[in-house]
């Protein structure tokens, strides 16, 4: 595949698209409606975990897999998919990423046993793995660094909450309705309406000159992960001091030192470490890292809660996270307004500390707890904190990255969110629910007993949860410096 050359005198990217786009406000909208289904696929299917669970006769300890399949195959191969949307145009890859993306959820939909739901769920996370970096590429690309980007990427930061927060709505009402296939099916129409879309809404953008690409790091980086998640996963049956369990955290231990050897080698490496010299990018995809592991954590956790332990149903489950997505939805609002007005850090660790504590909250939830008064105020400070959090995280990952380096950042705080919010799971999972088996035999039958240790089981859930968000305010407290934003914020070109 040719790359045209062209004999111009070279500007920067953003400002070459950004003559030329006539509507940048419709390629928000469209760029945001593509990221909604990437991180609405991370969270539709906690709702309908135990549906799947009867219905394809999945083992509790492979049911994290519902979850950590699609992350790990899209955090692995985020970076992989920001390089190739550079080179090859960033339109282009997100119109194929829809197409892999929308293929797979129909495969995913007509599944009919648990491995090929897993192979599908990873199959997914191939396709947002091309779509997500380079929508965000194409958005700072779109918009040149200033206010306008900054309120572009304030939009854009808070869709990560809102967007997560109604996977776990829609997945209770689709669940609880026409069943749980459909938080599969509903992604088909979507894609296929944006894929055929994209030509008459984005600009194409590239970088303008034709890559090597670093498949052996791509490969070597997802291998690691992979293997990272399912020796957690399997440490929930086997136990902690098994060798194949401490034989499997060695060999990713291995994999990620040889990906950073592959990289140190290659001639364009997947991850040039001179991007880390930025001190704002390399703190706040960190920080990222943690807080996703905190937010995937809960959503999982809780929707099994409510239905394991408090007994609601799909839809009463989705229905009681109506006023966490509002709420969180009010918090990034909040931030993009106010991040130009005091310090970024100071919205940040003020969403952070909420973030802490709700999870503390849940962590002590009886087996008999109310929704208004227990499940609820816990939810209002989890979802506020969450949509305070996002939006600086997503300005600091940014925050003095060149045009030409659009793709990578892109790919890095993508591959941040997804990899924490599955090693979050895989972690909270490996620790709560190793429990299970000991406890079910001290119940001995009495069901009393069964419900107070399976409450006990989420509670160390939560905690664990509390502790990616405690781990993601410390190091933005000592780490993170985010610049001042512009005081000049005119209004985006509609």
């Amino acid at each position: 595949m040719s790359v045209p050359e062209t004999t111009k005198t070279p500007r920067p990217y953003a400002a070459e698209v950004a003559s030329v786009v006539r509507h940048p406000g419709r390629v928000l909208a469209f760029l945001c409606i593509a990221q909604f289904m990437v991180f609405l696929d991370v969270s539709i299917v906690n709702v309908a975990l135990p549906s799947i669970q009867t219905s394809l006769h999945v083992s509790e300890a492979t049911l994290p897999y519902v979850v950590t399949a699609y992350g790990t195959v899209l955090g692995g191969f985020l970076l992989f998919g920001s390089r190739l949307a550079d080179a090859f145009g960033r339109r282009r890859l997100l119109r194929i990423g829809l197409a892999v993306f929308g293929t797979a959820s129909l495969v995913a939909g007509l599944s009919t046993d648990p491995t090929m739901l897993f192979v599908a769920r990873g199959v997914q996370g191939l396709g947002s793995a091309l779509i997500a970096p380079a929508a965000l590429s194409t958005l700072t690309t779109t918009f040149a660094e200033g206010p306008e980007r900054t309120k572009a990427l304030g939009v854009w930061g808070a869709l990560t909450g809102i967007a997560s927060v109604c996977g776990v709505v829609f997945g209770g009402l689709l669940t609880q309705g026409p069943g749980w296939r459909w938080i599969f099916f509903i992604n088909v129409p979507i894609a296929l309406a944006a894929l055929l879309s994209a030509p008459a809404v984005l600009p194409e953008s590239r970088e303008g000159s034709r890559r090597r690409f670093d498949v052996a790091g791509a490969v070597v980086l997802t291998g690691a992960l992979l293997l990272l998640i399912y020796t957690l996963d399997e440490a929930i049956s086997a136990g902690w001091a098994e060798a194949r369990i401490l034989g499997g955290i060695a060999g990713a231990v291995v994999l990620l030192g040889a990906f950073v050897a592959v990289e140190r080698r290659a001639d364009a490496p997947l991850v040039p470490f001179s991007v880390f010299r930025l001190p704002a990018l390399r703190s706040a995809n960190l920080a990222t890292l943690f807080l996703l592991g905190c937010v995937v954590t809960v959503f999982f956790f809780a929707s099994l809660f409510m239905q394991q332990v408090l007994g609601y149903s799909a839809l009463k489950t989705g229905m009681a996270y109506v006023p966490l997505a509002v709420i969180v939805a009010v918090g990034a609002g909040l931030a993009s307004g106010v991040v130009a007005k005091v310090p970024a850090k100071l919205v940040l660790t003020a969403g952070l500390v909420m973030a802490t504590g709700g999870l503390l909250m849940l962590s002590r939830l009886p087996g008999h707890a109310g929704y208004a008064a227990d499940v609820l105020p816990a939810f209002l400070i989890i979802g506020l904190g969450m949509g305070l959090a996002f939006v600086p995280l997503q300005i600091a990952a940014q925050t003095g990255v060149q045009e030409h380096q659009a793709g990578l950042a892109a790919g890095l705080i993508n591959t941040s969110q997804e990899v924490g919010g599955a090693l979050g799971v895989a972690v909270a999972a490996s620790i709560a629910f190793s429990r299970i088996a000991d406890l079910t035999r001290r119940a001995h039958g009495n069901a009393a007993l069964i419900l107070e240790g399976r409450t006990s089981v989420f509670h160390h859930a939560f905690f664990v949860g509390s502790c990616f968000a405690a781990g993601a305010l410390l190091i933005s407290l000592v780490l993170l410096r985010i610049p001042a934003a512009e005081a000049d914020q005119r209004p985006m070109n509609a």
